[in-house]
């Protein structure tokens, strides 16, 4: 009896200390994460008002490259890679500097026209306020590596307003197939405080639930699958041009100045002959394919090119506002092509399905599908989540997360190495796979073959 005692007086204890923790980590993201938002929009409604406003990128670029080269080289690139590699390598450690460059460097690439996304900065404000609220209680780095987990969580949530796929996609984007559930809770507290902190401070999410979607058959469910087909394909498109992007500019021997140049020009280019639709956040095509309005047939196309010169050149911002500006144009192409009267949902569907392709977060991708576009897209979103994601095959566009679980039976792929080192690993079949399996049918049928003759 007293070691049962003992057992819950421990539990509970454990429950009001993360309870505390986790809500003083929201409480500090969420208004960070305001001050981003607000200081975003007023310079990207600034810089609207100019004509040909994305004439000035070479200018965007290199001035983003140069504060963060110079000020907090760990705010380089899409900041929720950064997080991931901190809490992997040094135990969620990171550099305070990293919260105002981050946000001063992304708010200029966004608000000049660069294309890319604001989880990142985010991602990096929640990681460096946990980082530093762990300095300030001088925790070990167990508890420091949980409270970061707890910051990228309550960033997500505060970002796009989904506290529970935040809280998910926290504990589930660190490592492929696996869930650190000893931080769950936790994070549940930091998100859902953080987005009621954003609330409270006056952000604003604009939530809109789509039309009835059809009714589930047979012909739905084979439909949805070749959509979640449709979309990992894509997905691996979207992770190849974006590591295509970065070495094309790692290997140009030239200043960093140059290329940051360079990739303004390219930007220009786009904006100037293709469609300047493709640069910034790209949130009203967004809102287009959701309403269920068409949207170009090239727009994955352009704007996975744009965001992979944004942030190859030296750039600041996040990855997952292009995935889903890329994951609601699949959809909407696949509902062009199969089912256009269902644009709307496809176009949903399209852009969580890619999220979960693209980051390996089947889970907290369904759950932000239902939070964003209500319960009724569930089984729907679910489904077409499950298929990105094992389409994707072990790629990554965050290429420091781990391999924790195998996708196949039938690939053995080596598990606890980051992603980006499978690049140089050839995954063997194992001996029950699908391969032997068609090889000993043909045998069989061989046989029967020549049996038959002989008779």
């Amino acid at each position: 009896m007293k070691e049962h005692l003992t057992e819950q007086a421990t539990l509970f204890v454990s429950v009001v200390k993360w309870s505390c923790y986790a809500a003083v980590i929201g409480i500090l993201v969420g208004a960070g994460t305001t001050v981003f938002l607000r200081t975003l929009n007023w310079a990207t409604a600034k810089a609207a008002g100019l004509p040909n406003y994305y004439l000035f990128l070479p200018l965007v670029i290199l001035i983003s490259s140069a504060l963060i080269r110079w000020l907090a080289p760990e705010a380089a690139g899409h900041g929720t890679e950064k997080v991931i590699e901190a809490v992997h390598k040094r135990m969620g450690k990171m550099s305070l500097a990293v919260i105002p460059v981050k946000l001063v460097a992304t708010v200029i690439t966004l608000a000049g026209g660069g294309s890319a996304g604001k989880e990142g900065p985010a991602a990096q404000i929640g990681a460096g306020l946990a980082s530093a609220f762990a300095d300030l209680l001088r925790v070990g780095d167990v508890d420091r590596r949980k409270l970061v987990i707890c910051g990228i969580s309550a960033g997500f949530a505060t970002i796009f307003g989904t506290p529970v796929a935040g809280a998910l996609f926290g504990v589930e984007v660190l490592v492929l197939g696996q869930m650190f559930y000893d931080v769950l809770f936790p994070c549940f507290v930091a998100g859902i405080v953080g987005y009621h902190v954003a609330l409270h401070l006056g952000g604003s999410y604009p939530h809109e639930l789509l039309p009835s979607m059809p009714l589930f058959s047979g012909w739905s469910l084979i439909e949805v699958i070749m959509l979640g087909v449709w979309c990992g394909l894509v997905a691996l498109f979207l992770i190849e041009t974006m590591k295509y992007g970065d070495r094309f500019f790692e290997k140009l021997r030239w200043h960093w100045s140059i290329k940051a140049v360079l990739g303004g020009l390219l930007l220009v280019m786009i904006g100037r002959f293709v469609s300047p639709l493709y640069l910034g956040l790209g949130l009203d095509t967004l809102a287009r394919g959701i309403n269920g309005e068409v949207i170009p047939a090239a727009s994955l196309f352009w704007k996975s090119i744009a965001t992979s010169i944004t942030l190859g050149s030296g750039g600041s911002g996040g990855v997952v506002t292009p995935i889903f500006f890329v994951g609601t144009s699949a959809g909407n192409l696949f509902a062009q092509l199969f089912n256009p009267q269902y644009l709307a949902a496809y176009s949903a569907i399209g852009m969580v399905a890619l999220l979960a392709g693209a980051a390996n977060t089947p889970i907290a991708a369904s759950v932000m599908a239902i939070e964003l576009f209500g319960a009724q897209m569930a089984p729907y979103a679910a489904l077409a989540c499950m298929v990105s994601y094992l389409i994707a095959g072990y790629r990554s566009i965050y290429p420091s997360q781990i391999l924790g679980a195998q996708k196949s039976a039938s690939l053995n792929a080596p598990t606890g190495m980051p992603i980006s080192e499978l690049d140089h690993v050839t995954f063997k079949l194992r001996h029950a796979s699908v391969i032997d399996a068609v090889q000993k049918i043909v045998e069989k049928k061989r046989g029967r073959m020549r049996r038959n003759q002989r008779e």
